[in-house]
């Protein structure tokens, strides 16, 4: 018997269909959603007859992978990312579904073979463009794009419908690394220069942003209990996200790593003390208008500030001091790229960065880490500058005039041996 439960504003509907080989129970789903006009008694009526005519494809086997590839897809939104995914994950592989069911969606699952995913995957690497400024997708786009289409399939073989996946086989083209787009120190030192202009607020999220090397959602995400004052140390435990969906809310840390604790200079410090003076004294004017929350970062009366005003202030702030916007994410670039050039090793700059592992470090920033690397043989060569330096009364060593001397040497060696032979025959004799 099909078992219903509701699902925000659809209904999935699950049919039994026995055991498999292994003893396992076989369950089938299906997902209905009923017209936004039809009242709650056709709903029922509608809901019982999908059930009943579901169950009877389970009894009869006609359920199998011939649904299409958009169909399934949103059944595993809402039977199985809803339920596992972050919510920032969830709506990033909401957007995936622009490119993806034009290319794919209409093709019936088991019709779906490794090549037409290739063919997309290739299509989107080489030719892809942004939907927002034109530019070229990264490689990290069409990664992303093919594992949205592969976690699609898995779940289709946990559900008994497949028994492989197609996008085992398939590859995504290489590209040439870009480099990261950084400010300069000179750029750096224009934007410390006019700062004491903006509002306090944002003089601390610039300062601090290029000094913790914090992700935009973490410093969002910071509340005053995070800072030590007393031992000049930052806390990172949440951080701030929106969607459409949900508006603005506290969310986890991309990973466990990027729980960490961050040693702060004493300028940072003196900073946030002063920012903590201004944000009570406009506590204290609003009044019953503020809405408290112990954030750092908020909008005028108290609410947490939504993840677009920084960027949007710091491309103005550009704009009007006249250095070239990079982005909000480059400053967090900007601070790796410090360390690295300070002589940091890769292993501190990822606990300092909250990657989870190393290689991500690595494979973000190898481009400095080589340069880095290639500043250390002036260091040797700085190191070793006595061995080469030579006393003053010295002759220079000139290889030709060697080579010369060695030939001459030889030459008037062989003069003496025959010399010395003759002599030996004439006594001798």
């Amino acid at each position: 018997m099909a078992t219903i439960r509701k699902r925000g504003n659809s209904y999935q509907i699950r049919v039994s269909c026995g055991y498999d080989t292994s003893g396992n129970q076989v369950i089938q789903t299906m997902t209905w959603k009923p017209a936004e006009n039809m009242t709650a008694k056709q709903v029922e009526k509608e809901l019982q007859k999908q059930a009943i005519l579901f169950e009877d494809k389970c009894m009869k086997g006609q359920v199998t992978a011939n649904i299409k590839f958009q169909d399934f897809a949103e059944q595993w939104f809402e039977e199985y990312a809803k339920l596992n995914l972050r919510n920032t994950s969830y709506e990033r592989m909401r957007q995936l579904t622009v490119r993806v069911y034009p290319a794919i969606g209409h093709l019936r699952l088991d019709k779906i073979t490794s090549r037409h995913i290739q063919q997309f995957i290739n299509d989107l690497a080489l030719n892809g463009k942004s939907l927002k400024n034109g530019k070229p997708l990264s490689r990290k786009t069409a990664i992303h794009h093919l594992s949205f289409i592969s976690d699609v399939f898995t779940y289709a073989i946990r559900m008994g419908m497949l028994t492989d996946n197609p996008c085992r086989l398939v590859f995504v083209p290489k590209q040439e690394q870009l480099e990261k787009e950084i400010f300069t120190l000179d750029e750096v030192k224009t934007l410390f220069a006019n700062i004491e202009g903006e509002p306090l607020k944002y003089q601390v999220f610039l300062t601090l942003a290029i000094y913790s090397g914090f992700r935009r959602s973490e410093m969002l995400g910071l509340e005053w209990k995070d800072i030590d004052f007393e031992n000049s140390l930052i806390h990172v435990r949440r951080t701030s996200q929106y969607t459409a969906e949900k508006g603005i809310y506290t969310d986890t840390t991309k990973t466990k790593s990027s729980k960490r604790v961050s040693k702060m200079p004493a300028i940072i410090m003196e900073l946030l003390r002063k920012f903590k003076t201004e944000q009570a004294i406009e506590a204290v004017q609003l009044g019953t208008k503020w809405i408290e929350n112990d954030r750092l970062f908020t909008k005028w009366n108290g609410e947490p500030m939504n993840p677009q005003t920084p960027f949007e202030w710091l491309k103005g702030y550009c704009e009007r001091i006249g250095v070239p916007f990079k982005n909000i994410h480059s400053l967090r670039h900007l601070h790796a790229s410090l360390l690295i050039f300070e002589g940091v090793d890769v292993v501190a700059v990822s606990a300092d960065m909250g990657h989870s592992v190393v290689c991500t470090t690595l494979n973000l920033y190898s481009h400095m880490f080589q340069e880095a690397k290639a500043r250390n043989c002036d260091a040797i060569s700085n190191a070793l500058k006595f061995a080469h330096q030579q006393p003053t009364e010295c002759v220079k060593y000139d290889v030709r005039h060697a080579v010369r001397a060695v030939r001459m040497n030889s030459a008037e060696h062989k003069k003496y041996r025959r010399a010395k032979s003759s002599a030996d025959i004439r006594i001798n004799s």
